[in-house]
Order: C-alpha cells, then sequence, then structure tokens
C-alpha cells in the first residue's frame, strides 16, 4: 500500500498516534532519492534497495539506484560525486572506506543533499545518521554461536580487512573469544583478506588450511567470504570444520541447508533501505522537531546510529529468508 492509498483507506485515523502529523499531509511526488553502493550486482544490497523501494512507494516519492560494479573506492567516489551533481533530495550511501567517502558527503551536506549511510559507515563525516548492524554486536553474536561448538583450539576469519563494518565484526567476535572462550586461538596470521569475492575468499582459505590444518573453525564476514569457504573446504576434502558466515544469498542459504555452512547471520537489509529513507524524507521536508531550528543550534538532526540487528540463520528456519 503507498502513502496516497493509506490515506485513502482511512487508516491513518487508527495509526495517527503513531505517524506524526507532517507526514500525513500531501506528499512531495518529485521528490528523487538515490542509493549508492559498491559491488553493485551482489544480491546483499537488493533487499536494501527493496525497503527503500517501500518507504519511497508509501512516501509517494522516488527511489533510484547506481552503484560502482567492483570493490575499488576510486569507482564509488566517482559514482557519488556524479550523484551529488544531480542533486536529488536525499542519498542513502554505504560507504566503502570509512574514510575515503568523508570529503564527498561533506560537500554532498554543505550543499544542502541529505545523506545517509547504510550497512557501512563513514563516522567521522557529516552524514546525518548510520542505519546499518551494530557490527561489534554482530562479532559477538558470532562468536557466542561457534565458541562452544569449537570450544578449543584454532579459529580462522575471512575478512575484508580494511572495511569499516567488517572491522568492528572481528573484533567483536575476537574480543569475544578471548573473553568468554580462552582455550580459543585466533591470531593476525588467521585471518584472511576475501577482497568481497568468493573466488578470492576460497583460495586465500586454501592457503591458509594447507599451512594450518589444525584449523577448528572459521568465520567469514560476509556472504561471498562463507561460499569461497565452503568452496575451499570441499576441495581439501573437509567435512567438519564449522564455518558461520555474515549475509545470506541463495547460494548461502543453499549451503546451510546442505550443511556445508553451520550458520550465517543476517542483517536486517529490508529495515536500513526502508528507515533510511525516512530518516532522508523527515531531513528533506524540514519535519525534525527536536528544537525549533536544529541547523542554526548545530545539532543532529537524526539518532547517530540506528541498529538494525542480526538473526542467525541455521537449516531449521531458513526457509524464511527464501
Amino acid at each position: 500500500m503507498n502513502r496516497r492509498e493509506f490515506l485513502r483507506t482511512g487508516a491513518l485515523a487508527a495509526a495517527a498516534v503513531f505517524v506524526p502529523l507532517d507526514l500525513r499531509i500531501a506528499a512531495a511526488p518529485n521528490q528523487t532519492y538515490t542509493m549508492v553502493t559498491f559491488v553493485s550486482e551482489i544480491d546483499y544490497w537488493k533487499d536494501c534497495f527493496r525497503g527503500m523501494q517501500d518507504a519511497a512507494d508509501f512516501l509517494d516519492v522516488t527511489a533510484n539506484y547506481v552503484g560502482s560494479r567492483d570493490n575499488e573506492q576510486a569507482s564509488e567516489l566517482q559514482i557519488l560525486d556524479q550523484t551529488i551533481r544531480t542533486r536529488p533530495d536525499g542519498i542513502l550511501l554505504t560507504a566503502i572506506n570509512p574514510d575515503g567517502l568523508k570529503s564527498s558527503i561533506d560537500t554532498a551536506i554543505q550543499a544542502g543533499i541529505g545523506i545517509v549511510t547504510f550497512d557501512a559507515d563513514s563516522p567521522l563525516s557529516k552524514r546525518y545518521s548510520f542505519v546499518g548492524t551494530g557490527n561489534m554486536d554482530a562479532g559477538v553474536v558470532a562468536a557466542r554461536y561457534l565458541g562452544p561448538i569449537v570450544q578449543a583450539g584454532k579459529i580462522a576469519i575471512s575478512s575484508v580487512p580494511a572495511q569499516l563494518n567488517h572491522i568492528q565484526r572481528r573484533q567483536g567476535f575476537i574480543d569475544t573469544l578471548k573473553t568468554e572462550f580462552k582455550n580459543i586461538i585466533v591470531t593476525d596470521q588467521l585471518i584472511v583478506d576475501n577482497a568481497n569475492d568468493a573466488s578470492t575468499a576460497a583460495s586465500t582459505m586454501i592457503t591458509l588450511l594447507t599451512a594450518n590444518p589444525d584449523i577448528k573453525g572459521i568465520f567469514a564476514t560476509d556472504a561471498s567470504g562463507a561460499i569461497g569457504v565452503a568452496q575451499a573446504l570441499q576441495t581439501l576434502g573437509i567435512t567438519t570444520t564449522p564455518i558461520v558466515g555474515f549475509d545470506y544469498d541463495e547460494r548461502t542459504l543453499d549451503l546451510v541447508d546442505n550443511g556445508s555452512v553451520l550458520a550465517t547471520l543476517a542483517q536486517g537489509t529490508w529495515q536500513m533501505g526502508f528507515w533510511g529513507l525516512i530518516e532522508l524524507f523527515m531531513v528533506r521536508n524540514q519535519m525534525i522537531k527536536s528544537v525549533s531550528d536544529w541547523q542554526t543550534a548545530g545539532i543532529a538532526p537524526l539518532p547517530p546510529t540506528v541498529d538494525t540487528g542480526v538473526a542467525v540463520i541455521t537449516k531449521s528456519n531458513s526457509h524464511y529468508w527464501r
């Protein structure tokens, strides 16, 4: 149901207590909001954009999707700068590097274009809010799931070293293991770079496992990593080493269902897109009423972070994500 239909059905009266008055007036059909990503063709972003489209339908605005096809900072920066030049009403951005896009984000904000980051943040930029997984806490969840299964020995990590959300997932995971599972070993030498690519994840994990055949468990901090790690174990004929992944797509769910991946953590991807656009819309249409004039007051208009959480997908519940 879009926003006009919502108004027309009379459901508004029942929801009035929850919906700000200004949000119930005429919509802004000529407004356009753009999602900007990197590695833009992976399935992960589809659910984020689905949430954004649902919010756009509700608000009666237009949602666009653009992104760089590769995993290079320069490529996403170029797409972001091109998007800023089109002057959309707001940008929902996932930042490939926390500092690499900061200057362009700040330029957009100064030009009056609202930016909310999602999934991967740029916390030192002037972005209004970050909507996404509390990645440190997600790492804690992964450690508390895998730790009791491994109990003792080495755990390897397949990750993306320079990307902030991956850094935080690793940190939460490692800190929890050190505190709560003191017989488990994770060192820098057991962390490999998968570059957000399944083939790279497979080759780097084969090398690591060949050098460390006593690895007892593996945490992959993205869906491509989990797929590649599963391929590596299959290539080496290893069937007993549990893998906990992060994110999901059809391939990941298939691996969970056939037992190749023990579990994977599902982020609130739809929520990132939905609430990210709601936030941008509220700022763009001057609906922030925390003070009489937040801009002159010099305060942030939105919550600095909105944690959309994670859920553990296993063989028993994977069908809900199909």
